[in-house]
């Protein structure tokens, strides 16, 4: 890859990030490749393969941006909760906008949201260039959540931590599989259970 060192050089490596960045959430990972990204961005298909060595390199920094936004996006939701009381229902968003994404406020549209970000996740699987980056965003993910849950008044063990993620994961998957209007709504309705008991 070749760094991007001048502000032109920055510039153009960003939109073409950001290009792949709305060529995934669009189409998945087959929708990125190198013509794609570089029409989208509005720049010679050349650019692509001088700011990043290789297709991985560049779904790389991709899934890299994406996961940054959403955990700093958490960071600024966790600066507000030191300010601002909040019950069982506004702590069950914020985990839930941390798992599933921000909530649409159309309701097909944001199951849509849903189901793409989880044929995303999972495909990250088949892609092993992605393990040591989806491993870090997946801890910085964590640490996020417990410390929201905390600020809450929920502490939670690392295990239990998992099992609540898990418990999202399993209602969203469930609630895919069954065709449901609204992802989101069956894994509040799961982890609001979970918090109260």
């Amino acid at each position: 890859m070749t760094t991007a060192s001048t502000p032109k050089g920055e510039r153009r490596r960003a939109a073409l990030v950001e290009a792949g960045s709305q060529l995934l959430v669009e189409g998945g990972f087959d929708a990125v490749r190198h013509r794609a990204v570089a029409e989208r961005a509005g720049l010679p298909l050349a650019s692509t393969t001088y700011y990043f060595s290789s297709l991985d390199d560049l779904v790389t920094a991709v899934v890299e941006r994406q996961g940054r936004q959403e955990l700093e996006r958490g960071r600024r939701q966790l600066d507000e909760l030191a300010r601002r009381h909040r019950g069982i229902d506004t702590v069950v968003e914020l985990v839930l906008d941390m798992l599933l994404g921000s909530k649409r406020a159309d309701t097909a549209a944001d199951a849509e949201s849903v189901l793409s970000r989880y044929e995303r996740l999972v495909a990250t699987g088949r892609r092993p260039y992605l393990r040591p980056l989806m491993s870090t965003l997946g801890s910085e993910l964590r640490a996020l959540l417990a410390e929201i849950l905390s600020r809450s008044g929920m502490s939670v063990s690392d295990a239990e931590l998992e099992r609540l993620i898990a418990l999202v994961d399993g209602a969203v998957v469930n609630a895919l599989i069954e065709i449901s209007p609204d992802p989101r709504d069956a894994a509040a309705k799961m982890l609001r259970a979970e918090l109260t008991t």
